[in-house]
């Protein structure tokens, strides 16, 4: 069996108990998923890290040992301003090129935002370059802090809107 069928298995079975939950939290355990899907604790992990991420609207937490459990949460939200602050965090003080258009392509999957708005965003975010140099006499460290704060502000604006 692939991977990734695997993997979208495993993803699959927890989808539907959090959909038989009616959402909300759901408690696993890593060894019970492994023997039901005759696959290794890692492969758990991985799906959990993968697809159940903060971005994607999911916490995870875990209690290791005997007795221990996988808690998965999915996030839901009271009003735009819980939501939005939820984005700001995702975002944090500063985010690479492509750990912006991983998270915008994870809100748009979501349905937090469109396609269109996405790829507004993705242009506005991106690295001003002509023949591999950047145009601006700025580190990449005062790059990726700039591109925080102007996708907070862009998704909060969306968010509030």
């Amino acid at each position: 069996m692939a991977a990734s069928s695997l993997t979208r298995r495993i993803e699959e079975y927890i989808g539907h108990l959090l959909e038989e939950n009616g959402g909300g939290t759901i408690l696993l355990r890593r060894k019970d998923l492994a023997e039901l899907f005759e696959c290794v604790p890692s492969q758990i992990n991985y799906v959990l890290r993968s697809r159940f991420a903060p971005e994607n609207g999911f916490i995870v937490e875990s209690q290791r040992g005997g007795h221990g459990y996988i808690r998965v949460v999915q996030l839901t939200f009271k009003s735009c301003d819980e939501e939005a602050v939820h984005l700001e965090d995702l975002v944090g003080n500063k985010i690479s090129e492509q750990d912006s258009r991983r998270l915008l392509m994870n809100l748009q999957n979501r349905k937090i935002i469109s396609a269109r708005e996405r790829l507004i965003i993705e242009v506005a975010l991106r690295d001003q370059e002509e023949n591999g140099k950047n145009l601006y006499d700025i580190s990449i460290h005062k790059r990726e802090i700039m591109r925080a704060a102007l996708l907070k502000k862009l998704l909060t604006s969306l968010a509030l809107s």
